[in-house]
Parts: structure tokens; sequence; C-alpha cells
């Protein structure tokens, strides 16, 4: 399969990159894979007993906003110091000089693609973006880069010790601008934008007829965003899917499935 997959990426005229929470795996982030993979990421959440979608829920910037924020802001200056690994790096040199270029389609909210070297351009981030925030009291629609918030966090209490980030319209506490459980108020104009730059690149690849690779990354069972975006793509634009997942590896019937993780792959594949 490694073999047959290299022919198809060689001779690609076009990559779709899709991704979830297992690309990043091998730069040292948690993928959260099942309660207790979450559990192990914050342990004194379990002593909570509470599961990630009860805590990626918007309530708790209203409830308790020291919690939310100990959670959000954890995993904001986890995503700062974490430094991509170098499929990433890989993968972008190979999809850069194809001649209909790449795009990007991740449900990760943790910014590693751009920060990687990824034309932002190119990147839809289905699920928003840690590194963008939004009002709470939603005052406008407006959403905003962050300029470098770093939020101290009680190890013991899990709770947030600094000042908490607030809205730079109103003053209000502010949120990240993903898209959690149970979401009402996620403001996904951000999201509207790249979806469109997405549809007009695709659009291109098929007035083109450039020939299709999605090339997907650790995209779960759990929530099947990335998973069933790829396989639709593959079959409106006669793409071929390659999958990279050392779990969950069932593909359509005619596409490939590499059970390995994100950046073994890469380094077999290119």
């Amino acid at each position: 399969m490694i073999e047959k997959a290299k022919q198809l990426l060689n001779d690609a005229d076009a990559i779709l990159i899709t991704a979830g929470a297992g690309m990043g795996v091998d730069s040292g982030l948690p993928d959260f894979r099942g309660v207790e993979g979450f559990w192990n990421a914050y342990p004194v959440i379990k002593d909570l007993g509470l599961r990630f979608e009860e805590m990626a829920n918007p309530k708790w910037f209203e409830d308790e906003p020291e919690l939310a924020w100990a959670f959000y802001g954890h995993r904001l200056n986890l995503y700062r110091e974490t430094i991509p690994h170098e499929g990433f790096k890989k993968l972008l040199e190979l999809s850069q000089n194809k001649k209909g270029k790449y795009f990007v389609f991740t449900s990760n909210v943790d910014g590693q693609f751009q920060k990687a070297g990824y034309d932002d351009n190119s990147i839809t981030e289905v699920h928003g973006s840690i590194n963008h925030f939004q009002c709470t009291e939603n005052c406008t629609n407006h959403i905003w880069k962050d300029d470098g918030t770093y939020v101290e966090i009680d190890p013991e209490t899990f709770r947030a010790e600094s000042a908490l980030p607030t809205c730079i319209n109103c003053g209000a506490i502010a949120r990240p601008n993903i898209l959690m459980f149970g979401d009402w108020n996620w403001i996904s104009e951000r999201t509207d934008i790249q979806s469109h730059r997405l549809q007009n690149w695709l659009d291109s690849v098929k007035e083109n007829d450039y020939k299709l690779v999605i090339l997907e990354f650790g995209a779960g069972l759990a929530v099947p965003t990335i998973r069933f975006f790829g396989e639709n793509i593959a079959s409106r634009y006669d793409g071929a899917l390659i999958r990279v997942n050392p779990r969950d590896t069932q593909v359509p019937d005619g596409e490939i499935s590499l059970y390995m993780g994100a950046k073994e792959a890469i380094e077999k594949l290119i």
C-alpha cells in the first residue's frame, strides 16, 4: 500500500491535506482519545468527573470562567510552546511543488499548520482557532487575533489565577473562537471565509482537471467530521483518498489505509 500511495502522490497535481488530532501527536500534543486519554492529560478534571465533551462547553465561561480559562488557557499555552514535527515541513515542501498546490482542512484548533509555514489563506479550521478570540456576550461579531495571552493556572485547583482575557470592545470575558459542544454563540465568520477559499480551490482543481489526492491524518471516529469530508470530496472530485491512522483504519472500497502515525507515514511517503 505504501508504494501505491507514493505513486499517487507523485502523480498528483493537487493535494488536499485533512487532519484531526492525531496529526499533532508526534509533536507531543494529546489527542484526548477516549475519556481516559482526556483524564490522563487533565487529571484534576478526572477528579471533577467531567468528560471532554462536558468540559469543552461554553457554559463554563458563564458558570465558572476561571475553570473554563484554566482548560483553554492550558491548551493555548501548550500549543504556543509546541514545535510542529518534521513531517509538517516535508509535506509542505511536496505540496508547494504541485501545479495545483494544496489546501488544508483541519478540525484542529492549535494553529500548528500556520506555525509550520503553511499559507494561512490555504487553511480551513472547521472548528475555529484557539489563537482567535470572541466576546462571551456577543456584543459584536468581531473576532480578533490573540496578542500573546498567557494564562497562569493553579495546578492544584485547576483554576486560572491571572486576569482573564476580556473583550476588546466591551470588556466582558472573552473566549476562544472555537466551536464547542452545545455552542449556539460561536461566531463562524472567520471559518466561513476560509471555507469559501477552499471551495474556490476545489473549483479550480475541477476546472483544470487536476489529479487530486486527499491525504488524511489522525482523524478518528468519535467526531468524524474530517473523515466524512475527505470521503465526500474523493467521491465528488474523483480524488484518491489516503487515510493515515494507527487505529481507525476503515476506508471506502478502492481507497488506501495506512496503519501508522502521521510522522511515520510522511517519512515513508516522501
